[in-house]
């Protein structure tokens, strides 16, 4: 299969959105005060998710554009979820996957590019 023309979409998708951070790497999740934010967290101005907020993004440190998605299910919202990865090496990677995967309430995969 030809994964390509989805990855243009999603970078054109990021490029032509305002990456709003609204929780800031180090702050507390609003709902779970005990889940700490490794890295910047937020969504796309003016897209559309399921919970009815944007989509969805965590920005790494470094420079290598939207590397990967994690596909999230919320057990206890009964959702799911797509999360873009921009600018995260393979540590942030790895550490984004893990902290999603901390709970049994949620789980996700990652979708490398």
């Amino acid at each position: 299969m030809n994964d390509k023309p989805f990855w243009i979409s999603v970078d054109k998708l990021v490029a032509e959105s305002k990456i709003v951070i609204d929780r800031p790497k180090g702050s507390k999740h609003p709902g779970y005060p005990d889940f700490i934010y490794p890295f910047d967290y937020g969504y796309l101005d003016k897209t559309t998710s399921p919970d009815s907020g944007g989509i969805d993004v965590w920005c790494g440190s470094g420079k290598t554009g939207v590397n990967a998605i994690m596909c999230t299910v919320d057990l206890y919202k009964r959702d799911s979820e797509i999360k873009i990865l921009i600018n995260c090496n393979e540590d942030e990677t790895r550490m984004i996957y893990d902290k999603t995967n901390d709970s049994d309430l949620m789980k996700g995969i990652l979708i490398r590019r």
